[in-house]
């Protein structure tokens, strides 16, 4: 089948039906089919809940314990081709093409994508752990559980229903920060020629010419002091354009690429103040706080639109944020085949997305002794600094706790059971790598040049900046063969600068076995990139298969 019928095979319905349940077009299929896995009921009860919508077959939809119909949009098929999770239970990877776009389209911001990761954590059945708790009697075999930290990072994992202290983790670890471009403590500049400016800093690479002339917008959290004097935190985005980076026409004899001071000629534009003008009946806008206040560091009429989308009336309530510029151009499936994916943020929202969407569908069966555990980190585009990324103690402290929670009186919790976990565990550090690009085949070896649509690519590097070494080459090449998966091989030719993940950190920290691997996409650090439009599924089909074939690999081992 190919992707442009399969697609429209998927599409769901204009009007959809939540009434009944039609009539069963084969009603000894019904009868005789197994009852559905975890990663049926993860996939499509989770998209339920998020979106509201999705096309099930009878059989599937009357496997769903959590059928919440009455809220919902879902339309009921007799045609297996078209229901969502039969598409999953045959491990189809266009199955995963429109919820990883929707994902995109809806978390632009690393704020929202911890909040999605959580909405649907808790819509399965996770419970949410807080780290300034004691989590003794918390934990128990056969558990499912997550941690956020800064709203940023997050890590979620399930206890196997024969796990015993000691046991090992599988591990993969990614991250869900992106290029791109942040708002200064005092952002409001005074307006020029006419035009609002607005005052940011890149974030790791952001602002390159990518970026220019795009449509931006805003977006990230607000912390908010209410009457009461409660502080919390609040997420916000707008969803149209606001600003814009506009570029100078070739006509001036000025160079637009790499020659410009990223300080003052790559300003985004968000608004017109012709008050200056004496013909102008408009006057400036003036701050909405007192001096000394912080939405009077701010521009006016930005403050008044996040007000606005907050439901905010008093704008000094408003008394921090965190904002941040994305391209607002949706996700969206291309080429003649609708063969690819073309997107922003998808490094490294592709691994990390499909690493979570692997855990959800991981199976929880009565012999599995392991914890399966995926952690999300921010900061890994400036060098996983910060208490939120790698580099913090987040991910050795949720594993040591946890272990501690679940340790009994028949072995006491002590630097002998955490030893005896790390030397059992495996780390996959999971990040995306470079496709190889057409126009530039020759600044790729003939055979470290992975594909689109293909699968999973597990990447070396000499000088330790990738975790893989060739047991874990092995381990990863076995856990392929086993899952169905199809590896790729990608190095650095020796003239070029290899780039960095989270592996050689933690894998160092925790003193784990660890590879890297990702999926490849093309134009990375690109406001825009392009993967695969099966790279998603094909990145959940082998996450979830390292998670469910870990403790299986690792017993082969001498």
């Amino acid at each position: 089948m190919s992707l442009r019928m399969a697609a429209a095979l998927t599409a769901a319905p204009a009007a959809p039906s939540n009434t009944l349940l039609s009539s069963f077009a084969n009603p000894s299929d019904f009868e005789t089919k197994p009852s559905m896995s975890a990663a049926e009921k993860a996939f499509v009860v989770g998209e339920l809940d998020l979106h509201g919508a999705v096309t099930l077959c009878d059989s599937c939809y009357s496997d769903i314990p959590e059928r919440r119909t009455d809220a919902l949009r879902l339309q009921l098929t007799g045609q297996k081709g078209s229901c969502a999770a039969c598409e999953v239970m045959a491990s189809k990877p266009e199955a995963f093409t429109e919820p990883f776009c929707s994902f995109l389209k809806e978390n632009p911001t690393i704020f929202h994508a911890v909040d999605y990761f959580k909405s649907k954590m808790t819509s399965l059945g996770y419970t949410e752990l807080t780290s300034r708790d004691d989590w003794s009697g918390k934990l128990e075999t056969g558990g499912k559980y997550f941690v956020t930290r800064n709203g940023s990072s997050t890590i979620a994992f399930t206890v196997g229903k024969a796990y015993k202290p000691g046991n090992g983790v599988a591990m993969i670890a990614g991250h869900i920060d992106a290029l791109t471009a942040k708002l200064k403590p005092v952002s409001n500049k005074p307006s020029k020629a006419g035009y609002i400016q607005l005052g940011v800093a890149p974030y790791a690479g952001a602002l390159n010419q990518t970026w220019w002339d795009r449509d931006l917008s805003i977006g990230g959290r607000v912390i908010v002091r209410d009457g009461s004097g409660k502080t919390s935190s609040k997420l916000v985005k707008l969803d149209w354009p606001i600003a814009r980076v506009p570029t100078l026409a070739p006509h001036f004899g000025v160079g637009m690429m790499g020659q410009n001071n990223a300080e003052t000629e790559a300003v985004p534009i968000i608004g017109l103040d012709n008050s200056d003008l004496a013909s102008s009946d408009s006057k400036p806008a003036k701050a909405l706080g007192p001096a000394g206040s912080f939405v009077a560091t701010q521009p006016p009429r930005l403050v008044q639109l996040i007000s606005k989308e907050l439901g905010i009336k008093d704008h000094s309530q408003i008394v921090n944020w965190e904002l941040e510029l994305f391209d607002l151009q949706p996700a969206t499936v291309g080429g003649m085949d609708k063969e690819f994916i073309f997107a922003g943020r998808i490094d490294d929202k592709l691994c990390s997305w499909a690493a979570f969407q692997g855990l959800l569908s991981s199976e929880m069966n009565d012999d599995d002794g392991a914890i399966k555990m995926v952690a999300l980190f921010d900061d890994e585009e400036i060098g996983s600094l910060l208490r939120q990324g790698a580099k913090g103690n987040f991910l050795p402290s949720v594993i040591e706790r946890a272990v501690e929670s679940l340790c009994g009186k028949d072995k006491p919790y002590g630097p002998g059971v955490i030893g005896q976990t790390y030397a059992s565990s495996f780390l996959v550090s999971a990040d995306v790598t470079h496709a190889i690009n057409p126009n530039f085949a020759a600044k790729y070896l003939d055979d470290h040049a992975p594909r689109l649509n293909v699968g999973i690519c597990i990447c070396a590097d000499s000088n330790g900046h990738m975790t893989t070494d060739s047991v874990s080459t092995a381990i990863l090449t076995r856990v392929c063969e086993l899952s169905d998966c199809t590896p790729q091989t990608f190095m650095i030719r020796n003239d070029s600068r290899s780039g960095g993940t989270v592996g050689p950190t933690l894998s160092s920290m925790m003193g784990v076995k660890a590879a890297d691997a990702g999926m490849p996409q093309l134009s990375m650090h690109s406001v825009r990139a392009t993967c695969g439009s099966l790279d998603p599924g094909l990145g959940v089909k082998f996450f979830k298969g390292f998670l469910d074939m870990w403790e299986k690999v690792d017993a082969e081992w001498q």
